[in-house]
């Protein structure tokens, strides 16, 4: 079964959120909008847009900011009680390109058993240091899998199978905040879910607002792959002959 709907972790994009949602709708997908602890000028813009458009957007609330991590999963959570099979996770702040809604979710029609997840396109709008930075999380994802099947594991635009993405939740700790992406990739990517990488234009808006925290998450995401390299080790074996039977 392939029953998709949109999940939407939002955290004070109300100058961004109301065409991304729009964009969404006109692609026919049910919409979960997080919002994840905003200011009242955001939360406003929310239930605005949950209001006038009763029925095809569902609004769910977190009382505090938790981080993006756990925004995801609260709409994930959402999305399989309304009876959804995969959800189609996006950023909130525009910067990715919703034309490429069908495409994603043709290849996870054709793969319902697998992640589609984005492989950035970047124009020249990307910070460079960004950019850059982005290189060591591939060296360690590519270490801590023993392979180059995820392309970008920091790309929020991705279809999720809902049934696999809550099985591994039921028994792991995923990381709550800017490591989640990174964090459940991997962890799916162990389990023997199928990743398939889509190439996607992004672009950084001038106006675009960041909720990357220098010091705390690149703690935490130093944290998160210090325990996947320590959770690659025993799962090695196996790994490498996954890794073996393709050949």
């Amino acid at each position: 079964m392939f029953k998709p709907c949109a999940v939407i972790p939002v955290y004070n994009h109300e100058g961004a959120i109301g065409g991304v949602t729009a964009r969404l709708l006109a692609h026919g997908l049910h919409c979960v909008l997080v919002d994840d602890g905003s200011t009242a000028a955001c939360a406003r813009v929310l239930d605005d847009i949950a209001a006038a458009e009763s029925g095809r957007v569902t609004l769910v609330r977190l009382a505090v900011n938790s981080g993006k991590g756990a925004a995801v999963m609260a709409g994930l959570t959402k999305a399989r009680e309304l009876g959804y099979s995969h959800a189609l996770q996006i950023d909130a702040d525009g910067q990715h390109d919703t034309d490429d809604v069908p495409r994603f979710l043709a290849q996870g029609a054709a793969r319902p058993d697998a992640v589609i997840c984005g492989h950035p396109v970047y124009d020249e709008s990307v910070p460079k240091a960004r950019l850059y930075g982005r290189y060591a999380t591939h060296i360690w994802v590519w270490i801590n899998t023993l392979s180059f099947d995820i392309r970008d594991s920091m790309c929020g635009f991705r279809v999720y199978p809902l049934a696999a993405i809550h099985a591994l939740a039921a028994r792991t700790r995923l990381g709550k905040r800017m490591n989640f992406d990174t964090d459940v990739l991997v962890r799916l990517h162990w389990r023997g879910v199928a990743i398939v990488n889509v190439p996607t234009r992004v672009r950084y808006p001038e106006d675009g607002v960041s909720h990357f925290l220098v010091w705390r998450d690149n703690v935490l995401i130093t944290g998160m792959h210090t325990a996947l390299f320590l959770g690659m080790l025993p799962r090695m074996p196996l790994l490498l002959a996954r890794k073996w039977r393709r050949r």
